[in-house]
């Protein structure tokens, strides 16, 4: 798949109401043992530090796990706070990794963003997916 057609179908993913179809489509891009890996804001990495976790990370293994993060970023962030999630320019690929940036808008205000960087296996789904808001 082109790069900019994974990050579209990625960055929908955050914004679709149907829990039905939000697993269809963790199913068709992740690969069953794929992972989901945060960057943890500020206050919970200092939280971290303070209990000796140093460079902690939010990780969401299988389709079941990242299913619980996209739902509770979508019921957090899209439904409760009225944001969406869109493409912030192109997305790139260098063989097996595709690199995107996106940005969480509110009232038509860019209110936050981030970039993803997701690794494929041979048949296109993600095995690893890094995401570093901010």
């Amino acid at each position: 798949m082109h790069p900019e057609g994974i990050a579209e179908r990625y960055i929908g993913l955050w914004n679709e109401p149907d829990a039905g179809l939000r697993r269809r489509t963790i199913e068709e891009l992740w690969a069953v043992d794929g992972t989901h890996l945060l960057e943890p804001p500020e206050e919970a990495r200092a939280a971290a530090d303070r209990l000796g976790i140093p460079g902690a990370t939010f990780e969401a293994a299988g389709h079941d796990a990242i299913e619980q993060r996209v739902t509770a970023s979508y019921r957090d962030f899209v439904a409760a706070q009225g944001m969406t999630f869109r493409a912030a320019g192109p997305a790139r690929r260098v063989k097996n990794t595709v690199m995107f940036r996106w940005d969480a808008v509110r009232d038509g205000a860019v209110v936050g963003g981030g970039v993803e960087f997701v690794v494929l296996d041979v048949r296109g789904r993600i095995t690893a997916d890094h995401m570093f808001p901010g």
